[in-house]
């Protein structure tokens, strides 16, 4: 059995790989090839849960067990510890052992990237992020290495915290332009191709009005309170989601904003045909789902294709 750290696991998932692999993941789970049910979530304290995600595939399966502890600060350890586990579907022989945060972070940007593909009205030449923690660097790697994008402008809760975040991504990406500003200044329409949220926060952080060649990614918020896609702007727009039924409990931002479930588009219908691309501007939601651990795990696998 593969046994991978945080480093490896990184290196086996490059994005150029991830992307095709969560493109399949996503066909195979609208046509039933791949079963996963809702992540099981199991109260461990006030601060603390465990999470279950299995997903059982035609080739490999994979179960990712993450713990979730909200005081760990004060232990200095981190608050999300997890592994995957890979196994052979035929046989239930171990196949490798992945470290289960890094496996998350690259899975979610990756999905991301092929909501960008699938949805995006031209290539991407500029994105404002709107966080920064550990999913928004990992977006500043997928987006640069897979789109080539260059310009990018940080929006963090204050100007000195995206300013911080700015500066120690210029050292990791000397190449690329970042530019910060507090969430409180992004204003209506930025003049940028995508717009990607990725916090936790229980109040829209996206502007209502966006340019039609604007599109916009809600990555962060995760639970029903949660909320960074306005309402107007998802009134306004059609609306693409990773995963419709996980969506539907826990994707505040479409929650609390009432929105038509009939209207709302799994991408992996629209990647195997059965729905249609969006004739104008949409938006693009996700909650994550155990069959990106699965694609993410054929990829370290080498069996991607």
């Amino acid at each position: 059995m593969k046994i991978l750290d945080q480093a490896s696991t990184a290196a086996a998932l490059p994005y150029d790989r991830l992307v095709p692999a969560l493109a399949r993941a996503c066909r195979e789970l609208v046509d039933g090839t791949i079963r996963a049910p809702e992540r099981q979530v199991v109260p461990i304290d006030a601060a603390s849960v465990l999470l279950s995600m299995p997903a059982i595939g035609a080739d490999i399966s994979a179960t990712k067990l993450i713990t979730v502890h909200g005081e760990n600060a004060r232990h200095g350890l981190p608050a999300i510890q997890g592994e995957v586990i890979v196994f052979d579907t035929a046989t239930g022989r171990r196949l490798a052992l992945l470290d289960g945060p890094t496996v998350t972070a690259r899975r979610t940007a990756a999905m991301t990237l092929l909501g960008i593909d699938t949805l995006a009205a031209r290539k991407p030449a500029s994105a404002l992020l709107i966080g920064t923690g550990t999913q928004s660097r990992a977006h500043v790697e997928a987006l640069a290495g897979f789109f080539g994008i260059e310009d990018f402008r940080i929006a963090g809760r204050s100007m000195e915290s995206a300013a911080r975040f700015c500066q120690a991504l210029r050292v990791s990406h000397p190449g690329a332009r970042f530019s910060p500003l507090s969430v409180e200044d992004i204003g209506e329409a930025p003049d940028v191709d995508l717009v990607i949220a990725l916090t936790t926060a229980r109040s829209p952080v996206v502007p209502a009005v966006l340019a039609a060649h604007t599109l916009a990614v809600g990555v962060g918020a995760f639970k029903r309170e949660m909320a960074e896609l306005p309402p107007q702007l998802l009134r306004s727009r059609a609306i693409v989601v990773d995963d419709a039924p996980g969506a539907r409990h826990e994707a505040g931002d479409l929650i609390q904003a009432g929105v038509d479930w009939s209207a709302v588009a799994p991408i992996g219908a629209i990647l195997s045909g059965k729905a249609p691309r969006p004739a104008g501007p949409a938006v693009f939601k996700t909650v994550g789902q155990a069959a990106w651990d699965l694609a993410a795990a054929r990829v370290a696998l080498g069996s991607a294709g």
